[in-house]
This record gives C-alpha cells, structure tokens and sequence, in this order.
C-alpha cells in the first residue's frame, strides 16, 4: 500500500530577521521561502503560495493582499506592533494574527533611556562639533534627569520596564494608562493620573501606548499648550502620537525643549517635517532593533508557527 505524502505547510518569511526563525520551522517540518523587500505587486502575485505569513514591520498586510488569497491561515509579526496588518480584513477571512508581546521590551526600553540621555546631555551636538575640533564646552552644558518628573503614557511590557528603569534612577513617575489599575498594587510608588496632569506637571514625556483606533494623534497643540516651557517629549512606541505639524511649531517656537524620535507618521522617513531641527534627536525606527531582541522575536514567531501548524495551538493570537 503506498502512503499518501503528509502535507508540508509552506510559509513565507518577508521581512529581514534572524536566520533562527527560517531554522525553526524547517526542524518542524515547515516548507519556508524566505524573500525580503517585496513589491506590493510581487507580494500580490505569491501570497497564494502560503499559509502563513511572517513579518515585521516592512511588509503591508493590506486588505488587497488578505483579499487575494484563501490559503493564508495564519499571519506572525515579530514584534508586538501590528498596524502595519489590517486585522478587520484578516478576521473577516478567519485568519489568525498573532504576535510576539515582551520580545523585544528590553531593547525598547533601554532605546529609550539612551534617547532621553541624549537629549538632556546634548550628546548628538557634543559628537558632532568635537570631530569637526570645535571644542564647544560653553555651549553644550546639559540637564540632569534624576529628581525630574516623567510622563509615562501607556503601561504595557514597555511602559513598564521603562518606568522601573526611571525610578532606579530617581525620577518621579507619573503613569497614564488605562490598564494601571491591574498593577498598581505591584508598583506603589508610580501615580496614575490623567492625561491633562501628565501634561502639566511632567518634565519629561515618553509614549509607550497604542494609537487611537481613528488614527488622530494624542498630543496636538492644545495638549503642546499644556505642557511646561523646557520640557521633552520621546515616542518610541508608534507614529503620529504625537502630531509632527505642531511638534514643529511647538519646537520651533521654543514652547519645548526638544524631542526624540523613533517612530513616524510615514515610513520610511525619507521626508519629515522635524528634519534638520537642532533640539530634535531622530533615529530610524531602531528602538527594538538589538541582536538580542531580533533573535527572540524570531525565535517566539517560529515556534508559534511550528505549535501552530503541527498541534493546531494559538499562543498569542491578537484579538
């Protein structure tokens, strides 16, 4: 009698990550096609190939691409963010989208800190004009961030190990969150309040939250108005939180002290608005971007998809 070959699911990594992800799922018995830097169109033409999809945050899972196909069962992003997967159309379809949550919190966190660092010490400037010889002592004095106030909007694995970094340092902690009240017994020195005292009394305000489901920014310029003359803001969390336009102006005009940026209404950044504003730090969307993390993330992805496929187990689905 001759046996029927077993199915062999076949997924397709595309977006760059460690190579531990594509490992994984071949030692499970997964058929994996690894193609990076796909157009929309090229995407367009594959995606009937596979049943699962992993991502980062590159790759647009838009309607048009969920649409397409009637194979895809399940879509992995490696990482906790997934605004960059349009999840109403994969539920209409019954696809399962998962992610990868406290993976990459850490770095994040730690991303964070060093942009906060950078801002009040003036490191960017400090580099530059030392290896251009300019020795500009006089110019470069900085601010201290222990004994200051810190604004932490959103509490999850991120806002979190942030917060608990800050106050190891000896700042005051300010938490705006509607989840705090599960934690606040676990966290008796950070007070929870809302979003109109994190803008008044915070010397210093970080984003580690989810954008608003109609996609408006939390802070425009009546909440800028808010906020203290020589304060900061940092988001490392998502885009457009925090409306660039009125930054600018907010900036410009001397309202705040400066700002730092991971994270932008349009990606990749090839155009903004804050470009080439003195008291704004920007970097490209690197908060998570650690060996360390890029490995767990991929590591998380891949044996969610082998439990998946070979035990028909959903560990992290986003609902």
């Amino acid at each position: 009698m001759i046996m029927s070959k077993k199915h062999m699911p076949k997924v397709l990594i595309s977006d760059a990550m460690d190579p531990i992800a594509e490992k994984i799922l071949i030692e499970n018995k997964i058929d994996v096609d690894v193609f990076t830097d796909l157009s929309d169109e090229k995407l367009l033409e594959i995606i009937s190939n596979y049943e699962g999809l992993i991502v980062r945050s590159a790759t647009k899972v838009t309607r048009q691409v969920i649409e397409k196909t009637n194979n895809l069962k399940i879509i992995g992003r490696a990482g906790a963010g997934v605004d960059n997967i349009d999840l109403v159309a994969a539920k209409e379809k019954k696809i399962i989208v998962m992610n990868t949550p406290g993976g990459n919190t850490n770095a994040t966190a730690e991303h964070t800190l060093a942009l906060l660092l950078a801002l009040s010490r003036k490191i960017p400037k400090g580099n530059q004009s030392t290896h251009e010889g300019l020795w500009e002592k006089k110019k470069l004095k900085g601010n201290e961030i222990k004994g200051k106030t810190i604004g932490i909007i959103g509490f999850g694995n991120v806002g979190k190990r942030f917060a608990e970094i800050c106050y190891a340092l000896g700042l005051k902690i300010l938490i705006n969150s509607k989840t705090f009240a599960n934690y606040k017994n676990d966290f008796p020195n950070f007070k929870s309040v809302d979003l109109d005292t994190i803008l008044s009394e915070s010397d210093i305000i970080s984003f580690h939250c989810k954008p608003n489901a109609d996609g408006k920014s939390i802070i425009s310029a009546n909440e800028l108005d808010l906020m203290k003359n020589e304060s900061l803001i940092i988001n490392t969390a998502r885009g457009n939180l925090v409306s660039e336009k009125d930054l600018f102006q907010a900036l410009s005009a001397g309202k705040l002290k400066g700002a730092a940026i991971d994270v932008f209404n349009e990606e990749p950044a090839k155009k903004n608005i804050l470009f080439g504003l003195e008291n704004v730090i920007l970097t490209p969307h690197i908060a998570a971007s650690t060996e360390e993390a890029q490995i767990i993330v991929a590591e998380m992805v891949a044996n969610q998809f082998a439990d998946y496929f070979n035990d028909n187990k959903i560990v992290n689905e986003v609902i």
